[in-house]
């Protein structure tokens, strides 16, 4: 495994960490209610 790979792989593994631990917080829950708000707003729904 060259040292570009070994990089990679760390990085991925860091992301995928990050990613379940703000998904654990509830981070999920917060980015999509705010994303909907957008949304209904760009459309003149909201």
């Amino acid at each position: 495994m060259t040292k570009r790979h070994a990089a990679q792989l760390a990085l991925a593994a860091c992301g995928l960490a990050f990613l379940i631990l703000g998904a654990a917080q509830g981070g999920y829950q917060t980015t999509m209610a705010k994303a909907i708000r957008i949304c209904m707003e760009c459309i003149g729904i909201g």
